[in-house]
């Protein structure tokens, strides 16, 4: 099961039409469109992984008693397959996101998927659509794996049936404001606490999240930002990505790894780079006062997001319920740029990998 030979393909019998394809890759957005196939795994306690299948995208066939619906194990990943500079199609570290998937599972009990059946599955899909990458600048095909539990039964406890299936959206731009640097709301909620499930990447955490994201919205912002559990002071993330922040002593700071944030792959690539740029990179904790001071005594000079789907974006503006300031100039940052442009470069193959990160799929 764990090859592309293994796989049952499934015709599709009505693809969309060429000229609305176009339509859509011309405009993509993020998230709204998807391709026409998808990958399905099964797995059962009796028969492990089996059945894998490339078929046409549609609809899942659901009992109402599925555990899914009634106790949240679910799980999902993020990441893009890109075109390069040759006219390729290549992944970027698509075994660390496996790696994180199987985190996610053994934290919600789920099952383990093999790594290689993992990449084996994106590879089957992005082959399956490959005429799907936007045309726009900058476009990707943004890939999104997820577990479900299937099993039909009321009653606190694993369940015993789950549902593998990657999907793909070609993808644009993130950010709705197109802004060159974002502005952030410090949300009153809390995303996680320590002992719970912030380091997964499961959907009920992203549930929790969508009021104070509507809050953000509402005032004109563009992300919200959670501060720890314990005594709301300390910076953990936004609502999907990861921070950093830049000081003028050359320093790169980020919060640490405590089990209460999610381990971006691209917060992990980012380390990797600064500090090949001869950076002092810190992952300690920073506190939104402290945020504010360095902010208004120039100490701090840039703050970036990043993540999957939005790369790396500089962050301009903060507010909160009190007062709000302002980043440098409130635009993008000059390390931020850098550290974005040799990231993208490197995962669209216009940059040597000397980390051995990108899987070519052609």
């Amino acid at each position: 099961m764990a090859t592309s030979a293994q796989f049952t393909r499934l015709p599709h019998p009505a693809p969309t039409a060429a000229r609305d394809r176009a339509a859509v890759l011309a405009d993509p957005g993020f998230g709204k469109c998807f391709s026409d196939h998808m990958v399905c795994i099964d797995w059962s306690e009796d028969k492990g992984w089996h059945n894998p299948v490339i078929g046409p995208r549609g609809p899942i066939a659901l009992d109402p008693a599925a555990a899914v619906l009634h106790y949240a194990q679910e799980i999902f990943e993020g990441l893009k397959a890109y075109r390069t500079a040759d006219g390729g199609i290549a992944l970027f570290r698509p075994e660390a996101n496996a790696a994180r998937f199987n985190a996610s599972a053994r934290r919600l009990a789920m099952p383990e998927l093999p790594e290689d059946v993992f990449v084996a599955a994106i590879r089957e899909l992005v082959a399956a659509d490959s005429e799907w990458f936007p045309t726009v600048e900058g476009g990707s095909l943004y890939l999104r794996p997820f577990m479900i539990a299937t099993e039909a039964f009321l009653g606190v406890r694993p369940a015993k049936e789950y549902k593998f299936l990657v999907i793909a959206s070609p993808a644009g731009n993130y950010f709705k404001s197109g802004a060159p640097a974002v502005s952030i709301w410090v949300s009153d909620y809390t995303r996680a606490a320590p002992g719970g499930t912030g380091a997964a990447k499961c959907g009920g955490n992203y549930a929790a999240s969508l009021v104070p994201t509507a809050e953000a919205f509402a005032k004109g912002h563009d992300q919200v930002l959670f501060l720890d559990a314990a005594e709301h002071k300390w910076i953990e993330e936004l609502g999907g990505m990861n921070l950093f922040f830049v000081f003028a002593d050359g320093t790169l700071r980020t919060p640490a790894l405590t089990g209460t944030i999610l381990p971006g792959i691209t917060r992990d690539s980012l380390l990797q780079l600064a500090r090949e740029e001869g950076l002092t990179v810190e992952e300690e904790r920073y506190s939104l006062d402290q945020w504010r001071a360095d902010a208004a005594s120039g100490h701090l000079i840039e703050a970036f997001a990043c993540g999957t789907a939005a790369v790396v974006t500089s962050v301009g503006k903060v507010a909160d319920r009190t007062s709000e300031f302002t980043i440098g100039s409130g635009g993008p940052g000059q390390l931020t740029q850098k550290l974005r442009a040799r990231l993208v470069a490197i995962q669209r193959g216009e940059a040597p990998d000397t980390h051995g990160w990108v899987t070519r799929l052609d």
